[in-house]
Formats: structure tokens, C-alpha cells, sequence
């Protein structure tokens, strides 16, 4: 057994899996809030990496950034721009697609969010390209640290230890991944805000009585969510170094399922499911089964429902008097 590569497919799991639950929390936030499943929500995502692409064409950059100081401006910019620009998508979708349905039969606006999703899809395709496009990669793709793991043996059994290199890219995506969720149980749990959220899932009536606005209280939830999806795109196209008009299909797909996975309206739960997709996945291709990894994640998905169906750290509901 290498212990090397163990080290370094973990490592890239967590840089998927840290993508899948920045995409994840939209979902959950949105579902926590109106109990609305925003199908458009990994399409959002998808935007989020051509805004990045159309940015970086706009300052003429056409490679990775070598000077630190000129990188770092250069990835603030990127995560602000998109962020803002996302959320406000985010709060347009609500305001002129869901809010007025918001009354309506549930079947209602989940038609319109499947809408949404094809008119978000078409209009990448029109403005830039039904083909993958190639994004630059700010940060050297090759650029990272590399460490030898020690070797050793456990009852006559040899553990082998190859190089492993821990790309800054990757390493960053981390990081940032990890901050925006603090920062988001942060907000959440000890600002006026963030009770005003909390409030309006638990009874949207009753927050109305007490004076919560609910109509600023859900766009703020969706303009949080689809920042948040905007930076996964942001990450997306500094890991791949490509996008494509589809790719929000299958990542919104895997991050609605790790928000099913780790409880749906439960924050760390949508986190926790996002890395667990992604570990299952790469360690299905490391064991030869990349055909199944699909498969085999779904198919936990349905155990986890069958035995415990609000998720692996439950839905967060309260008592209702």
C-alpha cells in the first residue's frame, strides 16, 4: 500500500469537496428558508465561472500571475467581482421568478426553477460558447509543496510512501472554502441578520409579527447563497482551468445530494455531505471504479434516506407551539 498516493487522492477530495459544499450551502440556505429545492441554484454556480473567464479577458490575463503581490490583488478581485455579481444574479432570480409564486402550489415554483436553469444555460451559450472554454489559471498549477511521507511496516506488512505535492492551488481553494463557512455559521448565528434568517425558517408567520422583513430576510438568503456559488465557480476554473455551459448540471446535482446527505436546511450537514461526495468519488477512481463512482454515491444516498431520512446530522427543526 502507498501511503503517498492515499495522501495526495485525500488531498484532492478535499479541494472537490470543498467546491461541492460552497454549491451545497445555497442549496440548503434557499430550502431552510422558503422550503424551495433551487434546481437553478448549480447553474448559478456555472455563471460564476464564465463571470470569472469574461474578467480575467477583461485585464488581460492570459496565464498564471508569478508576482505574489500582483496574485493576491488579482484573486481579490476575482472572488469580490463574482461574488457580488452572483448574488445580485441570485437576487434577481428571486425577486422576478420565485417571489411572486411564493403562495403558489409547491409544483409551481419548482417548474420556473428548471426554467431558470435552461434560460441561465442559454444565455452562457449565446454570449460565449456551447464548447469547453479555457479559463487562465492564476495560480501555477505545477506550483506547490512537496513532502516524502515515512515509510514503514505494520505486522510484516510494508507501507510505501511516494512524494506527495500539495499544489497552492489546491491549498488555497481549501482554505478559502473553509473561511466562507465560518464566516457564514458566523453571520448566521450571532448577527441581527442571521437571527432574522433563522427566525423566518423556523415560522415565517410568526417572524413576520415580529417585525422581520421577510421579503429582505429571503433575498439576503438567496444574494448569500449565490455568492457562495459564485466562488465555487471562482475555485472551479482555478482547479480545471475550463468550463462549459453544462458543467452546473452535474455539480449542482452532487451538491444538492450532499445537502440531502448531510441534512437538508442544516448548514454544517450540506458542508460535511460535500466532502463525503467528494472522498467517495475519488477514492471509487483510485480503486478502479470510476464508472461506478456515480452510482456508488447514490446508492449511500439511499441507505442514509432509508435509515435515517433527514440526513446525517439531521434537519434542523424547532418546536412549533
Amino acid at each position: 500500500m502507498d501511503a503517498g498516493i492515499l495522501t495526495q487522492q485525500a488531498f484532492n477530495a478535499l479541494t472537490i469537496g470543498a467546491m461541492y459544499a460552497l454549491i451545497a450551502l445555497g442549496y440548503t440556505m434557499v430550502y431552510g428558508i422558503i422550503e424551495l429545492i433551487n434546481f437553478a441554484h448549480g447553474d448559478v454556480f456555472m455563471v460564476g465561472s464564465f463571470v470569472t473567464l469574461w474578467l480575467l479577458s477583461t485585464f488581460g490575463v492570459q496565464g498564471a500571475i508569478n508576482d505574489p503581490p500582483r496574485l493576491t490583488i488579482m484573486l481579490i478581485v476575482m472572488f469580490a467581482f463574482t461574488m457580488t455579481v452572483m448574488g445580485l444574479v441570485g437576487v434577481v432570480i428571486e425577486r422576478f421568478a420565485y417571489r411572486p409564486l411564493r403562495n403558489a402550489p409547491r409544483l409551481a415554483p419548482l417548474i420556473t426553477a428548471i426554467g431558470v436553469s435552461f434560460i441561465l444555460q442559454n444565455i452562457i451559450q449565446v454570449t460565449f460558447s456551447n464548447s469547453p472554454v479555457n479559463v487562465p489559471r492564476v495560480i501555477e498549477p505545477q506550483a506547490g509543496a512537496t513532502v516524502q511521507l515515512p515509510q514503514f511496516a505494520v505486522a510484516n506488512f510494508q507501507v510505501t510512501a511516494s512524494p506527495v505535492t500539495f499544489a497552492y492551488s489546491h491549498i488555497f481553494i481549501i482554505v478559502l472554502a473553509v473561511s466562507l463557512m465560518v464566516a457564514l455559521q458566523l453571520f448566521v448565528g450571532r448577527t441581527r441578520l442571521g437571527r432574522a434568517m433563522r427566525s423566518t425558517a423556523i415560522d415565517r408567520e410568526a417572524a413576520q409579527l415580529m417585525g422581520v422583513d421577510i421579503n429582505t430576510t429571503i433575498a439576503l438568503t438567496f444574494f448569500i447563497g449565490s455568492a457562495l456559488a459564485g466562488a465555487a465557480g471562482v475555485a472551479w476554473a482555478l482547479n480545471y482551468g475550463t468550463t462549459k455551459f453544462d458543467i452546473g448540471f452535474q455539480a449542482g446535482l452532487k451538491s444538492f445530494t450532499a445537502a440531502v446527505l448531510g441534512g437538508i436546511g442544516n448548514t454544517t450537514g450540506a458542508a460535511l455531505g460535500g466532502f463525503l461526495i467528494a472522498f467517495i468519488e475519488v477514492f471509487s477512481s483510485q480503486l478502479g471504479y470510476s464508472r461506478w463512482s456515480e452510482a456508488i454515491v447514490f446508492s449511500i444516498l439511499i441507505l442514509v434516506l432509508v435509515f435515517r431520512p433527514t440526513g446525517l446530522l439531521g434537519q434542523r427543526l424547532a418546536e412549533r407551539a
